[in-house]
């Protein structure tokens, strides 16, 4: 398989920068629970949510798989792994956007507390994706020093 070209890079980066910042403003929702929710960024969120997510996993098939299958030992398991959690990921976006949908149109389906549970649980887990793609990234940067 083909190494991204440097130029590629800039793209990956771009999409966990994308994917970080998803992240803060729905830890902002969940902060603002249930006395000063913006309605408008809930809708706001919940239309990018979804397209964002899958363009991040794109870029992230794209570039970063290559370089896992050719540069790590268990290169194809760490790549199952990782496609299963973009799918995990995507499912659970559905989640988190049709309650914000509701929750920007005034009928939550969910209290409160259940829905900062499940903002949190869900920019948790993206975060987590993302230092482990980008330790890996560092891994194969140390090796190809060396």
């Amino acid at each position: 398989m083909q190494m991204p070209k440097p130029t590629q890079m800039p793209d990956l980066q771009d999409a966990f920068a994308r994917q970080m910042n998803l992240c803060d403003l729905l830890e902002s929702i969940a902060d603002s629970l249930p006395a000063r929710l913006d309605r408008q960024q809930c809708l706001h969120v919940a239309r990018m949510i979804g397209p964002l997510m899958k363009q991040a996993h794109a870029a992230e098939e794209a570039l970063l798989f290559p370089q896992v299958a050719t540069r790590h030992d268990d290169g194809e398991n760490v790549i199952e792994k990782l496609r299963l959690e973009h799918i995990e990921d995507e499912c659970f976006a559905e989640e988190v956007q049709y309650e914000l949908l509701r929750m920007g149109q005034g009928r939550p389906v969910l209290a409160p507390e259940a829905t900062g549970y499940m903002l949190r649980g869900f920019f948790e887990g993206v975060r987590r994706h993302i230092r482990h793609e980008l330790e890996l990234l560092k891994t194969f940067e140390r090796r190809s020093l060396n």
